[in-house]
């Protein structure tokens, strides 16, 4: 099917992800939105005292401990593995 021939789903069939649809009742279905939170907690590991420290996107770069501004962020939990050559 080439691109010009196609026409975009329309209605409640199924799910609707990304094109405005809603999923729950009053919220919108937006993939984009949720990632954007503003109130959401990156924890951060203190390069001073080694304090796990959580910030938001509009908190000052520092540890709430120590004051250090030198922090790293956590390593993820999840395996991940690269194929070696």
């Amino acid at each position: 099917m080439s691109r010009e021939g196609y026409t975009v789903p329309t209605g409640s069939q199924g799910n609707s992800f990304g094109a405005g649809g809603s999923a729950v009742a009053g919220k919108p279905n937006s993939f984009a939105a949720d990632f954007r939170d503003e109130n959401a907690l990156m924890k951060y590991l203190c390069g001073d005292c080694g304090s796990h420290t959580p910030l938001r996107k509009s908190d000052p770069i520092r540890c709430k401990d120590c004051g250090c501004r030198v922090l790293y962020k956590e390593r993820t939990k999840r395996m991940i593995q690269f194929e070696a050559r």
